[in-house]
């Protein structure tokens, strides 16, 4: 008999169906009217190593993330690696929940300062003077053809076709092969690096296990494997009503929502809105339903919870 159990795989099996450490890293970007964002990713691994001439790393996102779209505008970001203390740790899960950049970034506790590949270019982020290292990388977007992919065609998902490792690669998917411009290393860290490593002088590096559940982000302090620790999710700010009713009035002519089955919605985050809406006028057209009320929401919900059970 076997001493293990068949775990069944699901979406995101690396956080959902397994423990997996990842990185924690802070991708800064530039947004269409010149100002700075912050995403935080997990999935971001090197990719080109040796043999190419180049050197590369690979990053997944969602396509309808703040740093996918500028990646796809711009094609230029910054890896930062964030030291392992509570207090950076913090403003990364802060950064990493989904929703406007204009409202996270005011709030952003990070020290900002001008990054070394082309300071000239308005295209190139700021990085965190925080990070104990720094990869500045371009978009390698000829492969695949990815440079074709556009983001204004990008609202709830994209409708395809997809590529299969770079650029859109779902309806919720993106890949981009970053390739490194610059290697940016703290002062201590790159004589360690240039003049012999010694186990005293490895940096303090998080370990992270992604989103495991919908309160906590879970991760490891350095040096050596401890419990985990949680740190909490912000939590949500609620939506405006009024605006929740727009989006639900251009989800479908035919399909309507009460006041009480949009207040059931609040606290969904913006990016993620318009796809629950569409979520609730599909299962409302496969039964027959003209108007969407609180009761069917609570239906719809349950029907979810239940797929997921299975």
């Amino acid at each position: 008999m076997s001493s293990f159990k068949d775990l069944r795989i699901v979406d995101n099996f690396y956080q959902t169906s397994s423990f997996f450490p990842m990185p924690t890293v802070c991708i800064s970007t530039v947004n269409d009217d010149g100002s700075l964002n912050i995403g935080s990713y997990s999935l971001c691994f090197p990719y080109y190593i040796a043999g190419k001439g180049r050197y590369a790393m690979l990053l997944e996102c969602r396509n309808t993330s703040n740093t996918c779209r500028n990646l796809l505008q711009r094609g230029k970001c910054a890896l930062n690696f964030i030291p392992d203390d509570r207090k950076s740790f913090k403003e990364a899960v802060r950064l990493g929940y989904p929703g406007p950049s204009d409202e996270k970034m005011k709030e952003n506790r990070f020290t900002m300062e001008d990054g070394q590949a082309d300071p000239a270019d308005k295209d190139r982020p700021q990085i965190i003077a925080e990070a104990f290292q720094v990869f500045e990388c371009t978009w390698d977007s000829a492969l695949e053809h990815a440079d074709r992919f556009s983001a204004v065609d990008i609202d709830d998902g994209h409708p395809g076709p997809y590529n299969d490792f770079n650029g859109i690669t779902s309806k919720y998917g993106a890949h981009f092969i970053l390739k490194i411009d610059k290697i940016l290393m703290k002062p201590e860290y790159y004589d360690a690096i240039v003049n012999g490593v010694t186990k005293s002088s490895f940096p303090p590096v998080p370990v992270d296990y992604g989103y495991r559940d919908s309160t906590n982000f879970w991760y490891t302090p350095f040096p050596r494997f401890k419990k985990p620790v949680a740190e909490p999710i912000p939590a949500p700010k609620e939506t405006d009503i009024s605006a929740i009713r727009y989006a639900a009035n251009r989800c479908d002519d035919t399909v309507q929502f009460t006041d009480a089955a949009l207040q059931c919605f609040v606290k969904v985050p913006r990016p993620f809105l318009k796809t629950v809406l569409n979520g609730c006028v599909a299962w409302a057209k496969e039964n027959g339903v003209a108007l969407i009320t609180e009761e069917h929401v609570k239906i719809i919900n349950d029907k979810r919870r239940q797929e997921k059970g299975r």
